[in-house]
């Protein structure tokens, strides 16, 4: 017994010295902050860190692996956590967020009938599934079922809807989806998309210049949610209120509805939800990404120049903007007239971008003579953005335009109005010219007391490039259109002053280059109009003249007509620090043209700043909104069935005719009530690339 228990003791000692000695040999010491680290994590182990499990993602926060705000559940509270036990500051990140890309769910017809498992990725291995689109969802709710955060479900349309609130940006549904609809991405990386031929787009998002996603903020009004609408339009147009008001809207000539009945009018609905959230007060909180440390120089406060400058900001970069006039906006503030776009709403707009933060302005300073680039490279800017737009006027080729008093350009008649110091005019108004630019001249001498208003324009009006509604507002307050003419010289009397513009009748000939009918002069018909003003409004130039100065970096610039030559995708110039953007790019088009161009030029000065690839994917969607051509293919339909016939709401305005209408500035087009606009919003087919809803 003894002996036995003399073994066993014996035994014991054996394996303590061998277990201290292997302590010693195999030991392995553990951070204590891993711990401590772990504990300040949501203990979710769902993986949207990149790491297996929150005890990994700890390890590699302590060990500088990785950020302390990788736990996307946790969130800033959570970072803020992990900053203080490391003794670090947390910082601030960009929120990931799901969003699913597609809005056909069982609307898009079958291609033959599926009978397997209910579960996206098995159907998906048979033919891509059995849906006729290609690239749409196969509404299994496979991503539904790997959220662990409830934050998905499948909607009555039959596909995903994601609930913002609970998601945590973790990236399961993004891998569980086999055809990939649902998307895990950051503010900055939706700014930085363009559309492209493989995404899911709506005809009216191919075609709206600032690439808008016009069906989810249209479903956002037709649920009341009239702030998202509002962030909606501002993920891709920081100009809601401006361009709700004097956008062309060449969205609505892509329309779907449009087979069945007519357009929907969609530029009416962002301006009824940009004015509900101005006029409710309603808080919106734009995501800015962490300060990268760059400062970008932008010549020129018009909107291409103030779009870069919104979203250079939201990308995490300081801004300066340099202006020569005493105020933002450029054509928009000083070209377009207050009865078409009140001041008030215009910087409703500017003080939203400038409300960001981090955007400095300076006005009355002017590039070329207060300041140039290497003043501005001197100052520490890292990139320079040149919107300079296109402030000088187009010659007429008429014989003593710039001598003859009472002649002035279009775009010094509209600047002295938006400096409040009109343009002296007399009784009898003439404007050649048929743009906007044009109506904006003729309906802005009526308000200034003209009696007799004249547009004479080369071809017939219909074929005006003119917004159709402009042309008609100009019938409804009395303007006299004098088409098919060529103005050929001035009449002045003996002291200079003008009296009459001579014109000769056209007639239209042979199509030109642009496919429209070439005017040819009648012989003979040579008539004369008394008038005390000609504006001319045919077109405007860029004042570049600073690219001939020998010498300076300026002159590195390759110009071509006054525009600045960039590279139409990036907005690169021949000097790579250098972007344009706007106007001054050429040639000079819609304000809904330049807040796009801004967009696109702050995308490559990011990238160029970044050190990353500016090229845009080749997959990248260009489409020519002027001529309805480049859409996706199999898009554009000719016919759609099953539509309830629904007429689209009217757009209230002033009386025409009324004193208010004709002699004051107030605004003549009017926002619609709430009621026209939940009317107008249901009747949006929410439409993806082959589906539409014809329920509606």
């Amino acid at each position: 017994m003894i002996e036995a228990l003399l073994l066993m003791m014996g035994l014991g000692a054996v394996s303590g010295l061998l277990l201290g000695i292997a302590s010693k040999v195999f030991y392995v010491w553990e951070d204590p902050r891993i711990a401590l680290v772990t504990d300040c994590l949501a203990g979710a182990n769902c993986g949207g860190c990149g790491y297996t499990g929150c005890g990994a993602c700890a390890g590699a926060i302590v060990s500088g692996k990785a950020d302390v705000g990788a736990c996307i559940v946790a969130g800033a509270d959570g970072a803020a956590k992990v900053a203080a036990v490391l003794g670090m500051e947390a910082g601030a990140a960009e929120t990931l967020t799901s969003e699913n890309t597609c809005t056909g769910g069982f609307r898009a017809p079958e291609k033959f009938s599926y009978m397997g498992v209910n579960d996206c990725r098995a159907a998906y291995l048979l033919y891509a599934g059995a849906k006729d689109c290609d690239v749409g969802c196969l509404g299994f709710g496979s991503c539904v079922k790997a959220c662990l955060f409830d934050a998905l479900k499948i909607g009555p349309d039959g596909y995903p809807v994601v609930d913002v609130e609970k998601c945590v940006g973790c990236g399961a549904c993004e891998k569980a989806c086999p055809k990939g609809i649902m998307q895990v991405r950051k503010p900055s990386d939706r700014i930085l998309h363009m559309n492209l031929v493989t995404d899911r787009l709506a005809p009216c998002r191919q075609t709206c210049p600032a690439e808008i996603n016009i069906p989810k903020y249209i479903n956002h009004i037709k649920n009341k949610e009239y702030d998202k609408a509002y962030l909606t339009i501002m993920e891709r147009n920081p100009f809601p209120l401006s361009c709700g008001r004097v956008c062309p809207h060449p969205c609505e000539d892509a329309c779907r509805r449009a087979l069945a009945d007519d357009p929907v009018s969609i530029n009416q609905l962002k301006r009824f939800c940009s004015d509900w959230v101005f006029d409710e007060g309603a808080q919106v909180k734009i995501p800015v990404a962490p300060d990268t440390g760059y400062k970008v120089a932008i010549v020129g406060g018009g909107p291409s120049g103030l779009t870069a400058a919104f979203y250079l900001r939201r990308l995490g970069h300081k801004v300066k903007i340099f202006e020569w006039l005493p105020k933002l906006g450029g054509m928009i503030y000083y070209g377009i007239p207050q009865y078409r776009l009140p001041k008030e709403n215009l910087y409703q707009d500017i003080d939203r971008i400038l409300g960001l933060g981090g955007i400095e302005v300076k006005t009355g300073v002017k590039f070329g003579v207060d300041f140039n680039l290497e003043s501005l490279v001197g100052g520490g800017f890292d990139a320079v953005l040149m919107t300079i737009g296109a402030m000088n006027h187009a010659s007429a080729r008429i014989p003593d335009e710039d001598k003859v008093k009472g002649v002035v350009p279009a775009t010094v008649f509209l600047r002295k109005q938006g400096l409040g110091d009109p343009y002296p005019i007399g009784k009898n108004v003439a404007v050649i010219g048929g743009g906007n630019v044009a109506m904006d001249c003729l309906r802005s001498s009526i308000r200034l007391g003209a009696e007799n208003v004249y547009c004479l324009y080369r071809r017939e009006v219909k074929d005006m490039p003119a917004n159709k509604v402009e042309v008609e507002a100009c019938h409804h307050e009395g303007i006299q259109f004098i088409p098919l003419c060529t103005p050929k010289k001035f009449v002045s009397d003996d002291e200079g002053n003008l009296t009459g513009i001579e014109y000769i009748k056209n007639e239209l000939g042979e199509p030109d280059a642009s496919g429209r009918r070439s005017p040819v002069a009648i012989e003979g018909s040579e008539t004369v109009l008394p008038i005390d003003n000609f504006v001319l409004a045919i077109g405007q130039t860029t004042n570049s003249a600073f690219a001939d100065e020998e010498g300076t970096a300026s002159s590195r610039l390759d110009t071509n007509r006054g525009s600045i030559v960039n590279d139409t995708d990036t907005h690169q110039t021949t000097i790579p620090y250098v972007f344009t953007s706007g106007d001054c790019a050429g040639p000079p088009g819609l304000l809904v043209a330049a807040v796009g161009a801004g967009r696109r030029a702050a995308r490559g000065i990011h990238k160029y700043l970044m050190g990353e690839d500016m090229a845009l994917p080749p997959t990248r969607l260009r489409v020519d909104s002027r001529r309805m051509k480049g859409h996706i293919p199999g898009t554009i339909f000719e016919s759609i069935e099953g539509v309830q016939q629904k007429g689209r709401i009217a757009q209230p305005e002033l009386e025409p005719g009324s004193y208010e209408r004709n002699h004051t500035y107030a605004e003549v087009d009017l926002t619609v009530t709430e009621e026209e606009a939940l009317k107008e919003a249901n009747r949006c087919m929410q439409c993806c690339l082959t589906c539409y809803n014809p329920d509606i």
